[in-house]
Parts: C-alpha cells; structure tokens; sequence
C-alpha cells in the first residue's frame, strides 16, 4: 500500500439490497479500500526539436542555432530506448529477433535487426573510457581473481578472460589462452597485487603474489578420495575446510591467526602430504630409449606434487584474510557468459563478441555497485557514464 494512490475508482451503492429502496442522494457511512498495482499503457513519447534560423536585419547574416551533440538524425531513437535495447539483449541475453519481437508487442515499435547491433556498438563506443578506468583500477587492485573459459567466435573456440573484483569486472575476448591473451591484456604485466587463480601455469609466470583455488582442490581431492579410495586426499580436504572455518570464525575479531594456529596447520598440511606421497611413489624410468616431456603420471600425484611445491598459495587465505578461499569471485563473474553461449551457440563477429564482453563488464560493474543497470546504461548513451569506483 501507498499512501497516495495516482487514482481513484469509487463504486457506488444505488439501493438498499434488504429493502430495495433508493440510496442515490445518501452521503456514503465509509468506505472499503483494494489497491490495484498494473502499468498504464505504453506510449512512445515522440519529442521534436526545432533549431532556430534568425536573420540578422543589420548584415543579412543567416544565424542557425545548433542542436544537442546527441541529436544527429532528421530521426532517431532516443537515449531510454537505446538503454532498454541493449539491456534486453547484452544483459537478459535476448536474441536479436526476441528482442524486436518484445519491442513491438510493449511499445508497437517494429526494429530490424540491425537496429539493434548498431545500438550496441554505440554503446560499445560510449564505455571505451569507462572500460579503460575499469582495467586500470583492477591493476591496481590488492586482489584480484583470474579465469577463462572457452567462447565460440565465427564457428572458431576463442577464449574468454576475466579479471574481477568486489567491485570491478572487466573481460576480453582472444583467440588465445595462455600467455600472447594475458600480454596482450595487459593486467598482469603491470599487476603487483596477489592473483587468484586456480594454477594454470600461465599465471606463474608473472612476478605477482598468487593464491591457488582451494575449491578446484576440494573437487580433485573428492576425486582421489571417490577413485582412488586414499585416505590422505579425504584428510587434506577436512583440513582445508578446517582452516577456512577457523578464518572466517576468527575475520569478525581479527586479521591473522594466531602463531600457534598456523604452526599447527602447517605441521598437519605437511604430515599429509608426506603420507599422500608414500602412497605415490615417482614414476619409474623405462627401459628402452628416452622419451621427450615429462613422465606421466597419477592425477593424485600431479595434484600432491602442485600442494607441496605450492603450499604458500594453496595456504594464502590462512596467512592473509584479505585473500579468499577461492576464486569463486571470477567463477560467478564468468556463469552468465557462458549461459549466453548457451543461448546463442556462437558470436557471429569478432566486433560482436568484444562489444558483448565491453557492456558486460560496464553491468556487471555496475551490479557490483548495487545501481539500476538501465539507468547506467542510458547514462552511458547519454555521455555521462557510472563513474568507477577505487577500490578499497
């Protein structure tokens, strides 16, 4: 309930239901209120410009008056309908002809297709700053998660990247994944900050702190523990979930655990991977002519190999509460992206899919920051985008 309604409906008695007598020019005793919440119907407000023309009576100069810089057509669509279009298909994930059809049935606007890419390569166009402030102030970040995923371009597998924050989002598309993506992204060569990741070896090769991501560990540990039937990969994920509980029970007060603690988990971590490895022995050289690369081996001896000579990064968030558990930050960050492969199967241009990455890093940003995504994507069409936040 409000406590003003925009209008008002008064249903009136006439005659009394028990006699039947007439009750017209009776002044009503009280009344009973329903509140009906609906939208009025929608109507495309049409707004025309005029741009004075004044002869001068002492020159005969003709003066013109100019129109506003985002007036640039005899006719055009103003900056809310560009805003709802591309939020309908950047962020609702519409397609194309979903997206015309809804336009047409709420607003009687029939669009073309091209419409709608054109409207967001404006878009594209409008955040080319907002996106550039967007990667500088993730650069400068203390922590930052990292991931990549598959992304089909042109019938092509190019990869998406995302590095992400509380606060920021910012994702390319490339057709690489490993190092010519991450140069030519240009984050990590400059980031001094601890990376969050889950061990792709790309990512070691940067001179930045790192933390590994201990909920791949727990999924690969419950694989050992499911296949394998070891026992030390069911104590190392208790372990892990251990320390995090203690973590977060110890954050609310406090910023570090205890000495004692963190002697006490260190000793336990290194016990367990010493038993894991006497359960899995090295490989043993063949007999016969060597072989490049390295020597196979067992996924639960890749796995302990990566915990003991990584025990600083898988341990991180123990020895920092600023850096979390996992990376689950850039995980939740890269879901929609791939619900909209779902939806579409493949980006039909390479333009389409960094545009599709540039307005998707500006919403999620701007979700981050609890903001209406219309609004911000209308007042990015309007010049005047969301301003980034610094982090903290």
């Amino acid at each position: 309930m409000v406590e003003v309604a925009d209008s008002i409906t008064v249903h009136k008695v006439s005659t009394c239901s028990s006699c039947g007598s007439s009750l017209k020019d009776i002044a009503p005793a009280g009344y009973r209120k329903r509140r009906v919440f609906d939208l009025p119907p929608i109507k495309v407000n049409v707004e025309e410009h005029r741009a004075e023309e004044k002869l001068c009576p002492h020159c005969g100069h003709l003066n013109k008056a100019s129109f506003p810089d985002c007036i640039t057509q005899p006719a055009q669509y103003g900056p809310r309908i560009k805003a709802i279009l591309t939020y309908l298909n950047a962020y609702q994930l519409l397609p194309y002809e979903r997206t015309s059809e809804l336009f047409y049935d709420l607003f009687g606007i029939e669009l073309a297709t091209s419409t709608i890419v054109n409207t967001n390569r404006a878009c594209f166009e409008a955040l080319k700053h907002t996106e550039e402030k967007i990667k500088d102030k993730i650069t400068a970040s203390a922590v930052v998660h990292f991931d990549e995923t598959g992304l089909y371009t042109e019938g092509s597998r190019w990869w998406l990247h995302v590095a992400s924050t509380k606060y920021l989002t910012y994702y390319t598309a490339h057709p690489k994944r490993g190092k010519a993506a991450t140069e030519d992204i240009d984050i990590l060569p400059n980031f001094n900050g601890t990376a969050v990741h889950d061990s792709w070896n790309t990512y070691f090769g940067y001179d930045c702190s790192h933390a590994l991501c201990n909920s791949h560990h727990l999924r690969e540990l419950e694989g050992i523990t499911e296949f394998y039937g070891q026992k030390w990969s069911k104590e190392m994920a208790d372990l892990l979930l251990k320390i995090k509980e203690t973590v977060d029970i110890k954050r609310p007060v406090a910023n570090k655990l205890e000495q004692e603690e963190i002697g006490s988990f260190k000793e336990r971590y290194d016990t367990i991977i010493a038993d894991g490895l006497g359960q899995n022995p090295p490989a043993r050289l063949r007999d016969g002519p060597k072989k490049r690369g390295r020597i196979k081996q067992s996924k639960a001896k890749n796995l302990l190999d990566r915990l003991k000579v990584h025990w600083r990064e898988t341990l991180a968030f123990m020895y920092n509460f600023s850096i979390p558990f996992d990376k689950g930050q850039a995980e939740r960050d890269i879901r929609m992206m791939k619900v909209q492969q779902k939806i579409s199967g493949t980006f039909r241009s390479v333009d389409g899919a960094k545009t599709f990455c540039r307005i998707r890093g500006y919403i999620s940003t701007v979700r981050k920051n609890s903001l209406s995504v219309i609004d911000a994507i209308q007042a990015a069409f309007e010049g005047n985008p969301f301003i980034v936040p610094a982090e903290s």
